[in-house]
Parts: C-alpha cells; structure tokens; sequence
C-alpha cells in the first residue's frame, strides 16, 4: 500500500468510516460552483501550529515553527532543500512524531492516528500521486467517499451516484472519464483524481506536495485555478518549489530554512525580502527580487 493510500483511504476504512476540454483539465466544461460547507468549518475553519519540532537522531528537522492557516488562504510552503517543508506536513498529518501543537479550529490534533487525523477533514497529497490504478476514477472516487461511511454500508450494493462524487469529478474536471480506468490517466489527471478524492472525503484543510511537478504549462495553469477554486472555502497549503507557479497562485507564502520560519507574507513581500534572497540566490544582491526554481526535495 502506498503512502497516500494509507494515510487517505485505507486508514480511514480500517477506521470504519491539444485543448483544455479535449484532455479534461479542470474547469474547461461547465462553470464551477464553490461549495458551502454548512456544519464542517465554514468561516471557522482554521489551522493552528505552535512550536511544531520535529527530531531525527538528535537533528531539529524541523525547529519551532509557528503557522496559522485560515480558510481562503492559498498558503505556499517554499524552502531550500533540506528546509523541512515535507516534515511539516508529515508531523502534521500524524507521519512523524513531533512535539508542539497543532489545533484544528480548536481541536487538538497532534498524537492522534492518522486516520482520525483524516476523519477530523486534513488531508494530504504526497509527491507521487497515489491512486487506484486497476479502478476508475469513479470507483476511486467512491471508495473515498466510503472511507466515512460504516463496513456495512460498504458492502451493500447501492444503486447511482452519490452527489458528492458526481460534484468532485465536476470539479476536478474528470466527468468525461469517469468510467476510465486511473492507470491509463496522465499525470496530471492523476493529481487532480487524488484531489478529487480528498473532496469527496470533506477535507477541509488540505495539504498538497508538490501538486504540479511534472506537469506541462497548460496542467500548471490548470491546476493552479483547480487549488484557487477549492480553497475558497477551505484551508489549502502547498508545498512547492516551482516559483513561477507560486507567483501566479498563491496568496500568501511562508519560507522555511533548517527547519525554521525564514519569513512570511505575501508574493511581493517573499521576494523583495533580503533574508530570503539571501537564502535562495546566496547573496541578497543577486538579481533582485527573482527568486530561482529549485528541483529534487530531499528526503526530510
């Protein structure tokens, strides 16, 4: 079982609970709806964390870090290799063990499961997209769906669609395919596919890393107005290296460097930020206020 499964899907059901329309990209058919999501968060919803550290063998990989992350907020998470993006989200998500808080609109969630870290509504994506690839999307999509639904209700036939899958392959652009098998997707249909299915499982704070590498220009564009859509009511952070891409979407940035908070702030202020400049270009008065892409992540 692959990570992303593991956290996603088979945690929570152990648990018991070329042109944009021609390859699908998202939002190319009709106009998408955001949706209100009365009684799970709403205005509310907020991710909180304190003093978040992260120790491997005596090694801070992550060293006191400090987020709020609000509903709306398109957050990117940026960094050197080595940073301790990825960790972040791993302590976050129950993967590692940390010390620290992490509240989710008030309720504690550090040291819990990983599954009921995925029934309170965070979900994340990893680097590979991590999908049933012998199913189609929509079984992919149904399964998802079921990791809130009871053994019993699993196993009982039921007859169509349920809304929520139908409104999750509207959104991720996929409903002409929803009857193809997920091994035969392109890669970035695959990223929206493992999307999708954190849509149909209510996630309300979504952690995605590094949701476009890979992708064309075309699927960046796409994907980047997919992320814009779904975080009008929802908490989404992004972990990423492409700056071209954080640039265009995000609406607010925070920078890490050996497992610390470097600065926080928008697109603009990231980038006429000396300390950042510093810490991606070596000097801060290297090319101004370009920041440059970076590549491999390191494990940690």
């Amino acid at each position: 079982m692959t990570p992303s499964t593991a956290f996603g899907i088979g945690a929570a059901l152990s648990a018991g609970t070329l042109t944009g329309a021609e390859i699908g990209l998202p939002g190319s058919g009709a106009r998408r709806n955001a949706r209100t999501r009365s009684g799970e968060g709403g205005a509310g919803t907020y991710l909180e964390v304190r003093d978040l550290t992260v120790t491997f063998d005596g090694f801070k990989a992550v060293d006191g870090v400090d987020l709020t992350l609000i509903q709306g907020d398109l957050r990117f998470l940026i960094g050197p290799n080595g940073a301790g993006k990825t960790t972040v989200v791993d302590a976050i998500t129950g993967l590692v063990p940390a010390t620290g808080t992490v509240d989710k609109s008030g309720q504690p969630v550090l040291g819990l499961k990983t599954h009921k870290i995925a029934k309170m509504g965070i979900g994340r994506t990893f680097q590979t997209a991590s999908v049933f690839e012998d199913l189609t999307v929509e079984q992919n999509l149904d399964i998802a769906a079921g990791a809130r639904r009871g053994p019993l209700t699993l196993l009982r036939r039921r007859h169509g669609r349920e809304d929520k899958v139908t409104e999750a392959l509207e959104t991720i652009g996929l409903e002409h395919l929803a009857g193809t098998k997920a091994g035969v997707l392109a890669h970035g249909q695959k990223q929206w596919l493992e999307i999708g299915m954190l849509l149909v499982q209510d996630s309300d704070v979504m952690l995605l890393d590094e949701p476009v590498a890979g992708m064309g220009a075309e699927e960046r564009q796409a994907t980047g107005e997919l992320l814009q859509r779904i975080a009008a009511d929802r908490t989404v952070v992004v972990v990423e290296h492409d700056m071209d891409f954080m640039r265009a979407f995000a609406t607010s940035v925070t920078v890490l460097a050996a497992g610390k908070v470097l600065a926080e702030g928008t697109v603009a202020e990231i980038q006429a930020d000396p300390k950042v400049q510093q810490v991606y270009l070596g000097t801060a008065a290297a090319t101004g206020t370009e920041l440059a892409d970076e590549t491999e992540e390191s494990p940690r």
